[in-house]
């Protein structure tokens, strides 16, 4: 008995050293200097756990169970390393890595391996500063959805409380808003590309007609309203889409031929390579729906085109030249009315309008590391961009094009350049305090035209003024013809302060000149009832703001645990007029012409992290206080008479000006949860996670001088914004399934209910609740990729957008549902 129970005493604590668990910790250098590597993430192979390396290079895994682990090591720049480890206790250990252009295709497959698709931006991030900010960082390459139409409500699913003009561009032109933002155009967003400016002017004129294809995109970083310190001072903060970087090998080539069922075809192919110190990435991408178009009058053809080249002159410095161009014509359907739309929203009663742009970037980069603890960056960047747009857009809506008439053209003229320096240091604040200091400086001048007058009879895309006889000219003419210089200057600057392992305090300042000017004529001529011109008067109109705005903001990150951080942040906004507020001709609406710049503050309290492997996680409430909010109520129209005063013209329309103050405030939450991970740790080749996606939101006009508005809703701002789905996979075979949910929204300050049957003018009223399901699959053998789905599943005729302007006026429905399917083949 005793030899028994000694036998059954050695097995059973033989059976518990097996199911130990330990813990490993480690410090990742680099071979060359011995620096510490951030940034470095480190692969499990066994368990598929996964860990990011800090600041100092450090490391850690829990519950590793005892035994030979083989633990790979991956970051851009250097070459993937494999360790294997005898883990028979607690270990803490150092791992050199060699700089290196080669990757394996082992490599490239755990890249692949991510846990969750959205992560967070490090407190410091090359040269940026992001402690104590609502940051988000969609991972593009990871995701499984329509990528060759860049699909906005697959893309941005995870990105909290993202309201998106869902409109028929197929991808061309990115539409999202958020807090109550206008989408149009992500106007009130800075948006940027690979850290540079992009939209047509960043204060006078703030629309991104250009968004860069998804199938080119590593990833998306998103930082909200306390981006206004280094990036600028716009509500929404930033945008940055981050282009993919050149390959590590000599030489790569992706092509990727798609054909969807609304957006027709589209080829997408990229090249790149390292050779040495030179590395370079270049994509061209082509599509068109000539005979796909999901209504009569709209087709589109589109060619953008990128490429990057990049020297590396030692460790230490780096230069690079970038240029973009793109290009596209769009025939556009016009809007429709509630009944038009109700009755069938493929109809189009607009045969006349069309749609061009023609943009192009220049960009040139210079890094370099001037000690172990200091870098700076310069960026230089110009544009040389256009867009034109003509046709027949009264806002009676369901007025029969006259095609006798000449029709409306508008062309705008974008020139404009601007450099940023950025400088970047670490150091000690004393013995025991770490502090990480930014300081920049931006200078940005453009000089752009806006030109506005009678275009051809005929209904091609001809985008040539024509100077007409008087009385050739429709009623409502629309002729002008402005500049718009403008100068920005601006110094900013963000310190991080850690006051011990576990808090930070993370305040900055912006200082920023800005000049805003308008310069040019417009006409008006004045009409008897049988519609003979009586007067026809040409006026001169030169403006000029110039104010000096100084913007404060503090951050603090709270780090109980390293799998969780409560974060806070407050700081001031500043909005200024844009050139359309200072001078537009547009019958379906007006602005006042004493409008004034908007003010305010944003503020996050937020709990974000991730526990194990398991989840992860980020709930934050919000408050954005406007001043002199820029808003649209209605009424009563107004002209100019003949003596240049300003009467009323017997129409309701829509009239924009700073309405008054308002309260926006919510909360945002995502909770994503890797399944695989909680209960089949073990099946590495299995894929299953889930998440909710959802945003609560209140708003309010506080106080307003208009009658009617004060207490209302804001516009565009759905009091429920869900998002939630499913991921899956095995092996090389994946798929998302995914349900989007928007209530209802108001698109004025009046809160206008929607009238259904309302068979004039489509611009006025709510936009009712809707609901979205998206089913996506992808599966790779080898060097072979298929993509297919279908978006839109239950085919619900939806509508996102009720435009003043192009690409309406009117409602713009939402794509009805498509099959779409991608072949990639990567070499």
């Amino acid at each position: 008995m005793g030899f028994k129970l000694i036998l059954i005493s050695l097995l059973s604590l033989l059976s518990l050293s097996l199911q130990a668990q330990y813990e490993l910790s480690g410090k990742v250098v680099s071979q060359e200097n011995n620096k510490p590597m951030s940034n470095v993430q480190v692969w499990d192979t066994a368990s598929g756990k996964t860990a990011m390396s800090d600041e100092a290079g450090n490391f850690k895994f829990e519950d590793l169970e005892a035994g030979q682990r083989t633990f790979v090591f991956l970051i851009d720049n250097y070459s993937y390393d494999e360790k294997v480890v005898d883990l028979q206790a607690d270990l803490d250990l150092m791992f050199k890595l060699k700089q290196s252009i080669n990757l394996s295709e082992v490599v490239v497959q755990a890249k692949k391996r991510e846990l969750f698709e959205l992560r967070r931006l490090n407190d410091v991030e090359e040269l940026q500063i992001n402690a104590g900010k609502k940051t988000e960082v969609v991972l593009v390459g990871q995701m499984v959805g329509n990528t060759s139409t860049s699909n906005a409500r697959q893309i941005y699913a995870q990105v909290a409380g993202l309201n998106i003009y869902q409109s028929t561009n197929c991808g061309l032109q990115l539409s999202i808003g958020g807090r109550g933002l206008d989408p149009n155009r992500t106007s009130n967003f800075n948006t940027r590309q690979n850290g540079y400016d992009i939209s047509a002017d960043v204060l006078g004129y703030p629309e991104s007609y250009y968004t860069p294809p998804a199938e080119a995109l590593e990833e998306i970083q998103i930082v909200r309203g306390a981006a206004s310190l280094q990036y600028g001072t716009q509500f929404g903060g930033l945008i940055n889409f981050k282009l993919k970087s050149p390959s590590k090998q000599p030489f790569e080539v992706v092509t990727r031929q798609s054909f969807d069922s609304n957006c027709g075809y589209s080829t997408f192919n990229s090249f790149s390579g390292t050779n040495g110190k030179f590395s370079h990435y270049t994509y061209i991408n082509y599509k068109n729906n000539l005979d796909q178009a999901p209504r009569d009058n709209m087709s589109l053809e589109a060619f953008n085109a990128f490429t990057s080249l990049n020297y590396q002159f030692n460790e230490d410095t780096k230069i690079g030249l970038e240029y973009t161009h793109m290009s596209y014509l769009a025939q556009q359907a016009g809007g429709l009315t509630d009944v038009q739309f109700y009755e069938d929203p493929t109809f189009s009663n607009r045969t006349r309008n069309w749609f061009k742009v023609n943009w192009n970037l220049l960009t040139a980069k210079f890094n370099h590391q001037l000690s172990e603890k200091t870098k700076i960056s310069l960026i230089g960047w110009g544009m040389n961009s256009s867009r034109e747009a003509i046709g027949f857009r009264t806002d009676r809506v369901s007025q029969v094009d006259n095609l006798d008439e000449p029709r409306d053209l508008e062309r705008g003229e974008f020139v404009n350049w601007g450099a940023e320096f950025r400088y970047l240091t670490e150091y000690k604040l004393g013995e025991d305090f770490n502090s990480t200091l930014l300081l920049g400086s931006k200078y940005y001048q453009s000089k752009n035209g806006q030109r506005q007058g009678p275009g051809t009879r005929e209904a091609d895309a001809n985008f040539n003024f024509i100077d007409y006889p008087v009385s050739e000219l429709p009623t409502e003419l629309r002729q002008s013809d402005f500049d718009f210089p403008n100068l920005n200057v601006a110094l900013f600057g963000e310190n991080i302060f850690y006051l011990n392992d576990k808090l930070s305090v993370t305040p900055g300042f912006r200082l920023e000149y800005i000049k805003t000017e308008a310069e040019g004529t417009f006409r008006s001529v004045n009409r008897d009832l049988a519609g003979n011109a009586l007067q026809d008067s040409t006026f001169v109109d030169q403006r000029e703001r110039e104010r000096m705005i100084v913007l404060g903001g503090v951050g603090v990150s709270y780090k109980p645990k390293k799998y969780a951080e409560v974060y806070g942040n407050i700081s001031r906004n500043y909005r200024s007029v844009t050139f359309n507020d200072i001078r537009i001709v547009n019958p379906s609406f007006q602005v006042d012409p004493n409008i004034k710049d908007e003010d305010g503050f944003t503020a996050d309290l937020g709990y974000r992290g991730r526990y194990k492997n398991i989840l992860s996680y980020d709930a934050n409430v919000f408050g954005l206080w406007y001043n002199d909010i820029i808003s649209e109520v209605q009424k009563v129209g107004t002209r100019i008479n003949a003596f240049g005063e300003e009467v009323e013209a017997g129409r309701v329309v829509r009239f924009r000006g700073n309405i008054g103050n308002a309260l926006i405030y919510g909360l945002e939450s995502l909770v994503d949860w890797n399944i695989k991970e909680t209960f089949f740790e073990e099946q590495n080749e299995l894929r299953l996670n889930t998440y909710v996606n959802l945003a609560v939101t209140q708003s309010e006009f506080t106080d307003s001088e208009e009658p009617g508005v004060e207490g209302n809703e804001l516009p565009f701002v759905p009091n429920f914004n869900l998002r939630t789905g499913i991921r899956a996979g095995y092996k090389n075979f994946l798929m998302d399934f995914q349900y989007s949910y928007l209530s209802k929204q108001f698109t004025d300050a009046t809160n206008a209910p929607q009238d259904v049957n309302d068979n004039q003018s489509g611009i006025i009223g709510s936009i009712p609740a809707y609901g979205v399901f998206d089913l996506s699959f992808s599966y790779r053998y080898r060097k072979w990729t298929l993509e297919t789905g279908v978006n839109n599943m239950l085919d619900n005729a939806y509508f996102t957008q009720r435009a003043t302007g192009y690409p309406g006026p009117g409602i713009i429905p939402a794509l009805p549902r498509s099959f779409y399917a991608t072949l990639q083949f990567k070499f």
